[in-house]
């Protein structure tokens, strides 16, 4: 038989896990990104397209985890919700105390994916417009030069 406990542990601390790392990614490419804008020296491009690649490096991962990580989280939930029933349906717990314990700790990892989901959402969206801006620059700069 099935070790509902270990289950459990197994389904929250791989959610946990997995959100984790996507918040670790995402932070480490917001402080990356946010670092090459503040020296990127756009008077050493020829052409608005290779800038524009530069600008958008990583922007996608960002992206990415911000809309996935929500996914994660509930994937989460619903392994936690699936167990709890489980252990309804096996055995018969009649105390409600029990099952709105495990149906929180399954909502948990919702929760957890909207923590890592709203700043990199966030993050991204204020990186997109930055890449805006300093393209915009660019053209400017080249503007003036013709």
């Amino acid at each position: 038989m099935i070790d509902i406990d270990l289950l459990k542990q197994i389904i929250d601390y791989l959610t946990i896990a997995i959100l984790g790392l996507m918040s670790v990614l995402s932070l480490g490419f917001v402080i990356e990104r946010f670092g090459y804008y503040r020296r990127v020296d756009i008077s050493k491009y020829t052409e608005p397209k290779s800038l524009e690649i530069d600008l958008s490096n990583n922007l996608a991962i960002i992206a990415t985890i911000a809309s996935n990580a929500p996914y994660i989280g509930l994937l989460g939930t619903v392994g936690g919700i699936i167990v709890t029933f489980f252990v309804l349906g096996a055995d018969g717990v009649n105390d409600p105390k029990e099952i709105m314990q495990g149906l929180a700790l399954a909502l948990k990892a919702t929760a957890l994916g909207l923590v890592v989901a709203i700043p990199s959402q966030i993050f991204y969206n204020l990186l997109s417009r930055k890449a805006e801006v300093i393209l915009a620059r660019w053209e400017i700069l080249h503007d003036k030069k013709r």
